[in-house]
């Protein structure tokens, strides 16, 4: 009798086990699908920490609310980049590029910067590239320092923090540079860089005026000599 009673209780000790795993898989499945990583349960980054670099599927401000994209342009990511790169990378002087509606914009390396130190930015759960391309140049993957226009501008391989190493902006030439090329073009192997969202699009920079082709050119007064008497 003792021996049911003891089947009874391991049974029931059992199944109740079993349906509590069960129940638990369900519930990851359902939440995370069957990866372990679970990047379906991840929150979806809607807006990064700098007010003036938002990303592009955020929806349309209604009249009353705050509209820090009202008056901005909307521009690919690599595109930003690009005119950055081409323009000569000024660190504080203001450069022009063409948003994806042709409006001719213009911006700053203060809306560039994020691109490399934000985190969640290129794709849901991507990594800054300071994560690994970081201040200590020693330590740093490629000795590349993307934290500061300093470390960028300095390029790669640099033998210590004084120092300059490759150029990874081409020379001013973007699609021939490094950057370039590691922002384009997944690389399989290297952290960080085997699942790149290159067609990522952002609010930056600010529209520039529309010339009025209606508007009358001010005449030009020419100068004329005062005769010597």
């Amino acid at each position: 009798m003792n021996d049911d009673v003891r089947k009874y209780i391991y049974g029931a000790l059992t199944v109740f086990v079993v349906g509590v795993l069960v129940w638990v898989g369900f519930l990851f499945v359902n939440a995370c699908g069957f990866s372990l990583a679970c990047n379906r349960g991840a929150f979806t980054v809607d807006r990064t920490p700098v007010p003036t670099l938002l990303p592009a599927n955020l929806p349309v401000m209604q009249s009353g609310e705050m509209t820090a994209a009202s008056d901005q342009c909307r521009v690919a990511a690599v595109d930003l980049l690009g005119a950055w790169v081409e323009a000569g990378s000024p660190e504080t002087d203001a450069f022009q590029f063409v948003d994806v509606n042709g409006q001719n914009c213009e911006s700053t390396f203060d809306e560039v910067k994020p691109l490399f130190i934000e985190a969640n930015l290129w794709y849901s759960g991507s990594r800054s590239c300071v994560t690994c391309h970081g201040a200590d140049v020693a330590a740093a993957s490629a000795q590349l320092d993307l934290s500061t226009y300093a470390g960028i501008t300095a390029g790669s391989r640099r033998a210590d923090a004084e120092s300059n190493g490759t150029d990874i902006l081409g020379a001013g030439t973007w699609e021939s540079s490094l950057l370039y090329d590691f922002v384009t073009t997944g690389k399989a192997g290297i952290s960080g860089h085997d699942d790149i969202a290159s067609n990522l699009l952002i609010f930056a920079g600010k529209a520039l005026p529309v010339p009025d082709p209606t508007a009358t050119p001010s005449p030009v007064v020419e100068a004329t000599a005062t005769p010597t008497p």
